[in-house]
């Protein structure tokens, strides 16, 4: 599996790389399906589809990337083990795809993670870290232990792998639906958007993409805007709420 992409992430996000890596994630992620939703068509008046990534092994799309980067690795570097930091589905995409390929990882989490998650993120077989309130003091401390034990990062969005795997949704829903005019997809960090706007653009040009993402936590909307946001509060979207 390893071959399917060099060792260093490769300069851009192309089409011809997300359709290797869903050859390469093939049998090991499931394909979910993408299926009418008659409820939400009743309230937004549209035909809407649902793509159910809920149905994943850990619960959630994030084993896509995690495992073409997790792929990517040198024998090397698989040795070394690797390390990511998540309050959640990147933490189990990460450990429960080291975990079959025999790497082993680190997760580091805040220490207020849902035990639900914790729990989870160890069962697969990884080294759980509990520290501080928030991921970016969970960062710091992954960040020492990345250096200390010389570990590999497997980062939850700003890697092209990762990018690469995310965007493998959007040719599944392509060519399940190929008359879908329109992609909604939630903004988190954004590499899920990244790399389904390119598929979805590469293979239907005309197609339109937008990017949802909680009032509280709108990083995106104001990078794009230029504009200063405050990006905090409690939200059920914890999966979105990114800081930057």
């Amino acid at each position: 599996m390893s071959d399917a992409f060099s060792h260093s992430d490769p300069a851009q996000v192309t089409i011809d790389g997300i359709r290797k890596a869903a050859d390469l994630i093939s049998g090991a992620v499931l394909k979910t399906p993408c299926l009418p939703a008659p409820r939400l068509s009743r309230l937004t008046g549209a035909d809407v589809y649902v793509k159910y990534e809920n149905m994943q092994v850990t619960g959630a799309f994030k084993e896509r990337g995690a495992l073409v980067k997790l792929s990517s690795l040198s024998e090397a570097e698989r040795k070394r083990g690797v390390i990511a930091v998540s309050a959640g589905n990147h933490a189990q995409g990460v450990a429960y795809h080291a975990g079959r390929l025999g790497i082993p990882a680190t997760i580091v989490m805040p220490a207020l993670t849902p035990f639900v998650k914790i729990s989870a993120t160890r069962d697969y077989g990884a080294e759980v870290v509990l520290i501080g309130n928030t991921l970016a003091e969970a960062k710091a401390e992954a960040d020492r232990l990345a250096d200390e034990k010389n570990l590999v990062w497997v980062h939850p969005y700003d890697d092209a792998h990762v990018i690469h795997g995310q965007g493998t949704i959007a040719l599944e829903m392509l060519e399940a639906q190929p008359d879908l005019d329109t992609l909604v997809i939630p903004v988190g960090g954004g590499g899920l958007i990244s790399g389904m706007a390119v598929a979805a653009k590469a293979i239907k040009p005309g197609i339109e993409v937008v990017g949802v993402e909680t009032v509280l936590y709108p990083g995106m909307w104001g990078a794009m805007h230029g504009k200063d946001v405050r990006c905090e509060g409690a939200t059920i979207a914890e999966g979105i709420a990114v800081r930057d």
